[in-house]
């Protein structure tokens, strides 16, 4: 029932009811956009677990703060809220470790996508030295350079798809292989990358 409600409906319902019900729908239905939020950073040291976790807590204050008259879709403002409340728990594990290596850095590169490399994001706070910015392109490109030359064309393309949120399923059907095969390579890929 719920689940055929729209956005905005079931934000009513949430703000006026306190509705529990409505408030799980819609965090089952951005649940996917954490996952994706989360798999397109990466910090040394941290669980993907751990960004989830940030994702959705930015997401609860998303649905408890959207207001829809100032004019932006609950969609746009749950990604900000998201990925902001990520970029703040990054910035903060880096300020605590206050080692160059835990600066994060987007999986993304310099690919045009609705995932924002961090160099594009300077006003949030996570990188404002010209000094560092340089050093975290040049890193940035060191970990593209290495997963290029660890991986296979296969696993390339089955990390690409897995960060955006597809299910080892849904990446099968696209690649034309089987789901174990996916799985399989995913584990490749996190044994050959481990240290990077």
């Amino acid at each position: 029932m719920y689940s055929d409600l729209s956005d905005n409906e079931l934000l009513e319902l949430i703000g006026t009811e306190k509705n529990n019900e409505a408030m799980e729908t819609l965090i089952k239905r951005y649940g996917p956009l954490v996952t994706r939020q989360s798999r397109s950073l990466y910090i040394i040291g941290a669980d993907e677990e751990d960004l989830i976790q940030e994702g959705m807590i930015g997401l609860i204050k998303a649905i408890n703060d959207y207001k829809p008259d100032r004019g932006a879709s609950f969609k746009t403002f749950a990604f900000t809220c998201v990925r902001r409340q990520m970029l703040t728990a990054v910035s903060s594990s880096n300020s605590q470790k206050n080692t160059p290596l835990n600066h994060y850095i987007s999986i993304y590169g310099d690919e045009k996508s609705e995932y924002m490399s961090p160099l594009d994001e300077m006003d949030s706070g996570v990188i404002t030295n010209p000094e560092e910015i340089m050093m975290a392109r040049l890193r940035e490109s060191d970990i593209l350079k290495t997963i290029d030359r660890k991986l296979s064309k296969l696993e390339i393309m089955v990390l690409k798809e897995y960060l955006t949120g597809a299910s080892y399923e849904e990446i099968g059907l696209k690649l034309g292989k089987p789901a174990k095969s996916i799985d399989n390579a995913i584990q490749r890929i996190r044994t050959k990358l481990r240290n990077i």
